[in-house]
């Protein structure tokens, strides 16, 4: 059996390509949403529900929901994934992903009664 170094394992792990772009936490008994991006979908849900699961979600208002109504009346969704091209850099991906995911604020507006999203300030 050949083992590799950390160096080579981490130079490995950076070639991976992971699945990128936009997706909401759902509330399924108000219909409110929490819209965010990520670099990682397969990993984002983990940490969000270990935050939430730990009280510590930078999210108030979804933090309390969680709290209140509990973990089996929320569902996590993607809601879109950008296409990843050979020659995009980290850097690419990741400002691809948050422009997607404003174009998302912009269009579901996940504000006030209908999400846990604050509008930015203008």
């Amino acid at each position: 059996m050949e083992y590799k170094s950390n160096k080579e394992l981490k130079d490995e792990y950076k070639q991976m390509k992971f699945k990128a772009g936009v997706f909401i936490i759902k509330n399924l008994v108000s219909n409110k949403i929490f819209l965010s991006s990520s670099v990682n979908l397969d990993k984002i849900w983990n940490r969000h529900r270990l935050q939430l699961n730990l009280g510590s979600h930078p999210c108030i208002d979804l933090q309390t929901d969680w709290k209140l109504k509990g973990e089996d009346k929320f569902c996590f969704e993607i809601i879109s994934e950008i296409k990843q091209k050979e020659e995009m850099t980290d850097k690419d991906i990741a400002d691809e992903v948050k422009a997607l995911e404003k174009l998302y604020l912009d269009e579901l507006k996940p504000f006030g009664e209908t999400g846990y999203n604050k509008p930015e300030n203008k």
